[in-house]
């Protein structure tokens, strides 16, 4: 089933000179780039591109929680909170942060189950985690008890859409229609 997914070049990758190794990733497995550019978001166009629903913040903040709870840490002595809603709406804010510290390239890609192969080529979202050969697992070590350490954003390198339907909403916050090519 061809669909179309987003992919973000996040500030760390492009500052780091990665944005042409990650574009051809992308395209040596068939992937064709239908609309792209680079961007520089405020914190606050940052914060609007991350949902700020009860469900999204609880879900973040028990990702967080789960990884406290591995490592035998007590999320209120870091956080100030062990509420995975307030822990949500504090990574949602150092995410937008870290969208919004440099450039970013936005780009759609387009092609048969999108989301899943540019999700496998993409990596786990933990980048120590991820194996080698993906995109987070060859260029990136961090973790989420340093990012909460350092009170800051998981340095993962890229966003990729997660499910077709986000896709189409991450996918409208950033490109207007004139904006799509085909070949």
């Amino acid at each position: 089933m061809v669909e179309r997914t987003l992919v973000i070049i996040k500030p760390d990758a492009v500052r780091r000179g990665l944005i042409g190794e990650i574009i051809s990733r992308f395209e040596r497995v068939g992937l064709r780039i239908v609309a792209m550019k680079m961007i520089r978001l405020s914190k606050e166009e940052a914060a609007k591109f991350y949902p700020s629903s009860e469900e999204w913040l609880r879900s973040v903040g028990n990702k967080s929680l789960k990884s406290y709870a591995e490592l035998g840490k007590d999320p209120k002595a870091d956080l100030g909170t062990d509420d995975p809603v307030e822990i949500g709406k504090i990574i949602r804010g150092w995410l937008a942060d870290y969208l919004s510290m440099g450039p970013i390239v936005v780009m759609v890609l387009e092609g048969n189950r999108a989301v899943e192969v540019v999700r496998k080529i993409v990596g786990a979202t933990t980048p120590y985690s991820s194996p080698p050969g993906t995109i987070r697992g060859d260029y990136s070590v961090d973790s989420p008890e340093l990012a909460n350490l350092e009170k800051r954003a998981l340095f993962n390198l890229v966003h990729a859409s997660d499910s077709p339907r986000e896709a189409e909403r991450e996918i409208r916050f950033f490109f207007r229609d004139d904006e799509f090519v085909t070949y």
